[in-house]
């Protein structure tokens, strides 16, 4: 089956998310909360999914009422794959099937190599790249399921090219994981009319990343934030809706003829 050709619709058309159903994973902050809002914009329901379940309610009831469109809170711990299912059987039956998957929970610990535990590199593999795959593998079957396409998007990141400092060996190689499984994934999903991209970021002003500035700031790195955005040709760091735009864009028919590629939200970060 090949893709549409959408070359004959409108600018307005193309943009337009009506009657689609999303998910983002890690939805109740920073990022995943910016996504499900230009996602509702757009026109989707939106189903914001987190481990903090109650942050996630919130966050939903916020769309909700900016956009007018369907936005549910649910609960979900992407380090089980169990509990990845049961997700997307949920959306399935609150919002009537899944068009739009976004693979966006993540963490990003600092552990200097030499003191990074078995444990601390399966957590972070755990969540960021097999929770990748089998949000991609639920979302995937029940596309196929209900005999429609739909579109994937995996938020990696510029740690998917580059060094991203000491301490974080696992989290750039997850971020590199990601790159070649939205490769592998678009090859063996296109004739499935499912498109698969990933989004890969700089340096985002999010509560995470301001919580593990503070632990580089405990190992006497007072001015790495200031140094990674000193290096940014646009000069300053991201904030979630540079994100977000383009996790829409990527779900739109404006990006129809994409699948494979990472798209970079980087200020210029990877051409430095």
């Amino acid at each position: 089956m090949a893709i549409e050709d959408v070359s004959s619709r409108s600018l307005t058309e193309l943009v337009s998310l009506e009657g689609r159903r999303a998910v983002v994973t890690g939805g109740a902050k920073g990022i995943g909360s910016a996504i499900a809002s230009r996602l509702a914009e757009a026109g989707a329901d939106v189903m914001l999914a987190d481990i903090d379940e109650v942050g996630a309610k919130v966050a939903a009831q916020e769309v909700a009422a900016r956009y007018g469109h369907r936005a549910i809170g649910s609960v979900v711990d992407v380090a089980d794959p169990a509990s990845i299912a049961a997700l997307a059987d949920r959306a399935v039956l609150e919002l009537g099937g899944i068009d739009i998957w976004v693979n966006n929970a993540g963490i990003y610990p600092s552990v200097p190599l030499l003191d990074m535990t078995n444990d601390d590199w399966d957590r972070v593999l755990d969540i960021n790249l097999r929770g990748t795959f089998v949000g991609s593998r639920e979302a995937a079957q029940r596309m196929i399921d209900a005999g429609h396409g739909g579109v994937i998007v995996n938020i990696a990141s510029t740690a998917g090219y580059q060094a991203a400092g000491p301490g974080v060996a696992h989290y750039v190689s997850s971020k590199h994981g990601i790159l070649g499984l939205t490769k592998s994934l678009a090859v063996e999903l296109g004739p499935k009319d499912i498109r698969v991209l990933a989004v890969s970021p700089t340096l985002i002003e999010t509560p995470g990343i301001e919580a593990n500035l503070e632990s580089f700031k405990a190992a006497g790195l007072d001015d790495v934030l200031d140094q990674m955005v000193a290096r940014l040709p646009l000069g300053r760091a991201g904030v979630a809706d540079d994100v977000a735009r383009v996790v829409m864009f990527c779900a739109s028919d404006l990006a129809g003829f994409m699948t494979g590629s990472s798209v970079l939200v980087d200020a210029g970060d990877v051409a430095v």
